[in-house]
Parts: C-alpha cells; sequence; structure tokens
C-alpha cells in the first residue's frame, strides 16, 4: 500500500474501485485490514481512499495528546496528497465523528456526509465511554460489551441467532496480547481525544445532503444520538435499521442505501 509521508506522520493508505470518490473513516481502533470486507463493499460502485487514522494500523505514531481536528486535517491533507479536492465522505462510529469534524471545519470538500452510529458529543449526546471498558477483567468486559453492541444480545438472544453470535465471536476474538506496546498506545490517544469529541454546535455548518444510519438497538452510539445529530444538520435523512452497533452486517438493506446515496 502506498504512504503519505508528512513531517510529524506517515499514512498508510488505499485507494480501491471505481466511481464516485469517497473518503472513509473507520471505528475505534480501525485499521484497512480490520475493515477490507466494508471497504470492498463500498468500492463495489465507488472510488474508495481507505487510511488508517494516526496512532493506528501501519500509520505511525506521533506523540500525543491527539485532537479530533488533527484527524481530520490528516484527511485534508492526505485528499490534497492524492489530487481530491472534492470527495464524499464516510464516516464509521469514532470515523463518523472524525468526519463531523471534517465536514464542519472544510464543508466545501465535501458532496455528500454519510455517518454510521456515530454521535455529535455535547448537547447532542456522547458514545459509551469505551475506554472505561479497559478497567473491567476480561469476562466482565465483554459481558459489557455484548450490550453494547445490541441491546438484545443476551446469552439467550446469541442462542437462537447464529449470524449475530458470530458477530460477538469475531469481536471477542482479538487478544491485546498480539499487539504492539506502540500499538495499544496509538489506540489509548485514540481513546482519549473521542472522550472530548464535540460538534453539536457546529454541525449547522454543515452543507453537504447528508445521510444518518443508525441501528435501534445500537448501545454504544444510541439513536437518540442519531436523531440529535438530524435535527441539527440541514438538509440531512435519518435511516434506522434493524441492528445494533453492527447493523450494516445485520441488515442488509443498509449498504444498498448508502449506496443509492452515493450515486445521487
Amino acid at each position: 500500500m502506498p504512504v503519505f509521508d508528512r513531517a510529524t506522520i506517515s499514512i498508510n493508505y488505499q485507494i480501491l474501485g471505481e466511481g464516485p470518490r469517497v473518503l472513509f473513516f473507520n471505528g475505534s481502533g480501525g485499521s484497512i485490514e480490520g475493515s477490507q470486507l466494508l471497504i470492498n463493499a463500498l468500492a463495489k460502485t465507488c472510488q474508495v481512499l481507505a487510511h488508517d487514522q494516526r496512532g493506528l494500523g501501519k500509520t505511525s505514531v506521533p506523540n500525543g495528546p491527539y485532537t479530533m481536528a488533527d484527524y481530520a486535517q490528516d484527511a485534508a491533507e492526505l485528499l490534497d496528497h492524492v489530487g481530491w479536492q472534492t470527495t464524499n465522505v464516510i464516516g464509521l462510529s469514532f470515523g463518523g465523528m472524525v468526519a463531523q469534524e471534517f465536514a464542519v471545519t472544510y464543508p466545501e470538500r465535501v458532496d455528500r456526509l454519510v455517518l454510521m452510529c456515530t454521535s455529535a458529543g455535547g448537547s447532542a449526546g456522547s458514545s459509551y465511554p469505551l475506554h472505561e471498558l479497559a478497567q473491567l477483567a476480561t469476562f466482565e468486559r465483554n459481558q459489557v460489551l455484548r450490550l453494547l453492541t445490541d441491546t438484545r444480545f443476551t446469552d439467550q438472544w446469541l442462542a437462537s441467532h447464529p449470524l449475530d453470535a458470530e458477530i460477538m465471536r469475531f469481536q471477542e476474538d482479538r487478544p491485546n496480547s498480539e499487539k504492539t506496546a506502540l500499538q495499544l498506545q496509538g489506540e489509548q490517544l485514540q481513546l482519549e481525544a473521542r472522550m472530548v469529541h464535540d460538534v453539536a454546535d457546529r454541525l449547522h455548518l454543515i452543507t453537504s445532503p447528508t445521510l444518518i444510519t443508525a441501528g435501534r438497538f445500537d448501545g454504544i452510539a444510541p439513536l437518540a444520538n442519531s436523531q440529535a445529530i438530524a435535527e441539527r444538520i440541514p438538509n440531512s435523512t435519518l435511516n434506522v435499521y434493524e441492528g445494533g452497533h453492527p447493523f450494516l452486517s445485520q441488515d442488509r438493506q443498509a449498504i444498498r442505501d448508502i449506496r443509492t446515496f452515493l450515486a445521487s
């Protein structure tokens, strides 16, 4: 994969597919490698620019602290590097937070905006404080994380819904022991930036058509948070799907709706 070198950071990125240009922002701890299935799905109808955000994946880990503005500026400079003046923007979870920061800071660069299972912070509601999970023992953390992922995910529900059980197995089978100290540091710096995310009072600055997507049973970014975003962004539409935080995997209509919106 190509690398974009700046004075303080080397950003690993990928451009895949053909069609409308899309800048993709990944979720907490996410990397190109870990999200390749979603990137490939988007690349069936779009030209997708994805990157490992600062501190994650194969991108370097600059000294912290990080701010949401840092993540947005990284993306703006990456767009300059690849020669994209404007683009559609998609943000997933934490990536949706960065996408909002990007869109209020560089509204002239955003053609269309898609926000997935995310929050604006402040008076519009914050996502669950994921940094608190690190203080829990593994078993307790996994039990809490299940109901955050989807508020229906009791043992009884998972026993009778094999697809949802597979989603949780994949999530729980990623031990931190496989990560280097530097990778864990990058993830911690991201969580700290996430803690102070607040664009609620600036969302009116977004000028692009916006599709907000949410899972009805999301415990990390509750539906009320997406509703609050929709109330604050002019020219926005909210679609609610039958799933939790990973509703893209639970409700196949979601990816079809996103493709249609980007092709409009």
